[in-house]
């Protein structure tokens, strides 16, 4: 274990696999997928201003860890899954890779992300493209590092999206998955469910329009298998040197893997 200011590194443990079941944005007849990419081209208009708001700014910084990590490899080609508007394919740039892919399944997000690489002068580095995530259309091996910043959690079928991860990356690659989370101390995590659960949604739908998303929010992460749990997924699917720190007591967490 290494010790930090913000949660503890845990090694790689062996348990059961998590089980629950399926939390979508709009709990209609559709698939996930074709909700979960309702809902990011609804709220695409407010996503930055809300994320920043929400966490208070604090997702910035969760973010320069993540790409501190992903960058002792000097990476070239980076994929950043679930991109969105970019945010973390932007943070990537401080690594002087030579591309930058954002990977999204909402068009309405990743066009904000395209006028923001516009705006940086920077499109010839950072592309964005559209798709599943559970079908990548990369060859075996094409990245040197991976970033996901609150995306898995969306995932229909969250082993096999971890799996096309797994299978893009090259060996000796690195991954890093940022995820919201539930704080494990019980007076931390009273509060922190009070906001989530109910503060969140209302300031959600007060600047997004968008009545469930930001129900889903807290709802989704109930249910995800978080912490250990989502570390033995991560050893079952391949990747080895699986650490989990938890940051800003709990609110996130942050895994970082290599194939």
């Amino acid at each position: 274990m290494v010790g930090s200011n913000s949660g503890v590194w845990f090694k790689r443990l062996h348990l059961p696999l998590f089980m629950s079941q399926p939390v979508t944005p709009y709990n209609d007849a559709r698939s996930k997928k074709a909700q979960v990419e309702e809902m990011f081209d609804n709220i695409a208009h407010r996503y930055d201003f809300l994320n920043h708001l929400l966490t208070l700014g604090i997702d910035i910084t969760w973010r320069k860890k993540a790409v501190k990590f992903i960058g002792t490899i000097q990476p070239k080609r980076i994929l950043d899954v679930a991109s969105g508007t970019g945010d973390f394919a932007f943070e990537a740039l401080t690594l002087k890779p030579e591309k930058v892919i954002g990977f999204d399944i909402s068009e309405g997000m990743m066009n904000y992300g395209r006028e923001k690489a516009k705006k940086m002068n920077v499109a010839d580095v950072v592309e964005f493209v559209k798709g599943d995530s559970e079908k990548m259309p990369f060859a075996d091996h094409s990245f040197d590092a991976i970033t996901v910043g609150f995306g898995v959690r969306n995932f229909e079928n969250l082993e096999v999206g971890l799996k096309e991860m797994f299978r893009v990356v090259r060996p000796g690659g690195k991954v890093a998955i940022l995820e919201a989370s539930m704080p494990q101390n019980a007076i931390i995590r009273v509060f922190h469910s009070l906001y989530f659960g109910k503060v969140v949604p209302i300031i959600g739908k007060l600047f997004s329009k968008d009545a469930r998303a930001y129900n889903y929010l807290p709802e989704s992460v109930k249910v995800f298998p978080e912490g250990l749990e989502f570390v033995k997924i991560l050893e079952n699917i391949g990747f080895r040197n699986i650490e989990w720190q938890p940051l800003t007591f709990g609110a996130c967490a942050f895994y970082k893997m290599e194939k």
